[in-house]
């Protein structure tokens, strides 16, 4: 059993930069990790992936704004959000895989506004 545990949402501006953390309560070596995002009446999306031999993908809404990290040894994958927009304001999940293990973490909001 993996616990997932999101930080560093809130309230930026337009342009602005966040970077948000996912610390797990063990290793994560073994684990494909991702970020998904749901707004507000939507449906929660994919955002980014980054695979156990760090293979990264994004979400063409993302791509050139957003990067995804993960430091083994700490247990954290990090998302870094740049030249963020209103859309997207959303609560941002953690997401981790492995064969058949699945483990979701319960978001931390970001809002995006002036």
């Amino acid at each position: 059993q993996v616990h997932l545990v999101e930080s560093g949402g809130g309230l930026v501006e337009p342009g602005g930069s966040l970077i948000l953390s996912c610390a797990a309560s063990g290793s994560i070596i073994s684990y494909n990790m991702a970020w998904y995002r749901q707004a507000p009446g939507k449906q929660r999306e994919w955002v980014a992936t980054i695979t156990t031999g760090r293979s990264m993908a994004y979400a063409l809404s993302v791509e050139g704004r957003f990067t995804i990290s993960r430091d083994n040894a700490k247990n954290t994958v990090f998302l870094q959000m740049t030249n963020l927009k209103p859309e997207d304001t959303a609560v941002y999940f953690c997401h981790a895989w492995w064969l058949q293990d699945e483990y979701w973490g319960n978001g931390t909001l970001v809002i995006v506004s002036s």
